[in-house]
């Protein structure tokens, strides 16, 4: 049986990163349907979207930074106070976005103050992922990659949590949700703030930081430590960590913009379905956790990943055929293999660091391939699609994603810190 600290730190961790990822995929969704008409309205409907996507990757930009900082302060004060600290800015940045003036009012001040607040953001989410993967492990002892993926449970519960709120106002008529409507869902994160502060500020702190602590065996300059000692495992947590935040701005964002674009689905019709598949996720992704607990972590991912290789052009093709019911089919089949490898991914990389700089390390990993391959994500994908005006070559990108991300996750396996897969527990 788990401890009752283990269930509550994987409570809190939980619904504190469902709340932060549903402040971070609203701005994804706004992104492929409104910002390019509100923000870029002086360029042709292409590059507006382009040029909101580029926003979209600020986030992406900053999420390094808010690594470093809040894994030093994670590493050097403690897990539980840093959560605190990421959740209060994250949800501060996002109710913001909901007040911005748009272009029509504020001129090229609006887009400033939309990329400005994309990058607290990142910087907030860039030290979230990490210390809420961290309270839940290493409260639960040889249980870690099961207690580890509450965590990994919030992305698909913020994405349901943003793309319902996006459906529901996507209802309204087209003059209002352009107006006001695009704003409700920014400006619900202010209760969902006072929610998530309220569960995280019950949680202990970490009783391997507590230890830690205790023994005066905390790090002094954790990033430093990290670029001296671990470099070559916060490499290889970047390349294995590609599939796990690249599908999610594959599905939410570039293919809802793809669809609602080029293939003729409405755009409340798009939502709805990604709505679905992101319930299919959040249904199957913890048998990734169970399974990677039971046969190791980076054994079930390159299983699923090479499962994901087979069924990735078929995902497409279905997507591209511009039936609902066939785009639904589409997705689904892929995310039950890539939702279940990112629920393996938090444990498999926070055995891999040590303790005393684990949260610099995975979030330095994490965050850097959400920079390099995940912000990057739906702005190659366009660039692709313009240029070859075919979706082939869209599918080629994502399949070299997986094959990098198998590479580095059989790599890092060899090198991690635990040397050994993690022991099998019953959960």
């Amino acid at each position: 049986m788990s401890s009752p600290n283990a269930r509550g730190a994987g409570i809190a961790s939980f619904v504190g990163t469902s709340i932060e990822w549903y402040d971070f995929y609203i701005y994804g969704t706004a992104s492929a349907l409104v910002f390019g008409k509100l923000f870029f309205p002086e360029v042709n409907p292409a590059a507006g979207v382009m040029a909101s996507f580029a926003t979209f990757w600020v986030g992406f930009l900053a999420r390094p930074l808010g690594g470093v900082i809040f894994g030093h302060l994670g590493d050097r004060i403690g897990r539980k106070r840093t959560l605190v600290a990421t959740l209060l800015l994250m949800g501060g940045a996002t109710t913001l976005v909901g007040v911005l003036p748009t272009y029509a009012t504020a001129g090229v001040l609006a887009p400033i103050l939309l990329a400005g607040l994309r990058l607290v953001q990142g910087v907030a989410v860039g030290g979230e992922w990490g210390g809420a993967v961290l309270i839940a492990a290493e409260h639960a002892g040889p249980k870690r990659i099961f207690y580890a993926a509450f965590a990994q449970q919030g992305s698909p519960a913020g994405s349901i949590l943003a793309t319902g709120m996006f459906a529901l106002v996507s209802l309204m008529p087209e003059e209002s949700f352009m107006s006001y409507g695009w704003r409700l869902p920014f400006l619900a994160s202010a209760v969902l703030l006072v929610i998530g502060m309220v569960i995280r500020l019950r949680v202990e702190e970490s009783p391997e930081f507590v230890r830690m602590r205790e023994q005066r065996e905390v790090a002094k300059l954790p990033v430093v430590e990290v670029f001296r000692s671990a470099w070559p495992l916060v490499l290889l947590g970047i390349g294995a960590s590609g599939v796990g935040i690249a599908s999610a701005y594959f599905t939410n964002t570039f293919i809802l913009s793809w669809a609602t674009t080029d293939l003729g689905i409405t755009k409340s019709t798009m939502l709805n379905v990604l709505l679905i598949v992101s319930v299919v996720q959040f249904v199957t992704q913890p048998l990734g956790a169970v399974l990677g607990q039971r046969m190791g972590a980076a054994r079930y991912m390159l299983i699923a990943f090479t499962v994901l290789l087979v069924c990735t052009p078929i995902t497409f093709w279905l997507v591209g055929t511009g039936d609902p019911v066939l785009a639904t089919l589409g997705l689904a089949l892929s995310i039950v293999f890539g939702g279940s490898s990112y629920a393996a991914l938090a444990g498999f990389l926070a055995e891999a660091f040590p303790a005393r700089v684990r949260y610099t390390g995975i979030s330095l990993a994490y965050q850097l391939c959400g920079a390099l391959i995940g912000g990057t994500t739906p702005m190659v994908a366009q660039a692709l699609l313009g240029w070859s005006g075919t979706i082939w070559t869209v599918v080629a990108q994502y399949l070299v994603i997986i094959l990098l991300t198998m590479a580095c996750v059989a790599a890092l396996r060899r090198r991690s810190a635990a040397a050994v897969e993690p022991v099998p527990a019953s959960v």
